[in-house]
């Protein structure tokens, strides 16, 4: 199953699709869960770290995950 990304009008790295299906839908549901401030702060992370910027591994995605728990 494949996640439509394009519907959260948000920048998405390629490295996305290279996670696991689990992994995916983590991604997508802590993305489409995000309020506006912090929509914003991810895009200028995205923005900023290019490349390089892992969503996995930023301190949002942790903390939301860890609240899920």
């Amino acid at each position: 199953m494949d996640f439509d990304f394009t519907v959260l009008n948000l920048p998405i790295s390629d490295n996305v699709k290279k996670y696991s299906q689990e992994k995916q839908k983590e991604i997508y549901d802590y993305l489409s869960e995000m309020d506006d401030i912090h929509k914003q702060a991810y895009i200028i992370a995205f923005n900023h770290l290019g490349s390089s910027f892992d969503v996995c591994r930023s301190n949002g995605f942790k903390e939301w995950k860890n609240l899920k728990k």
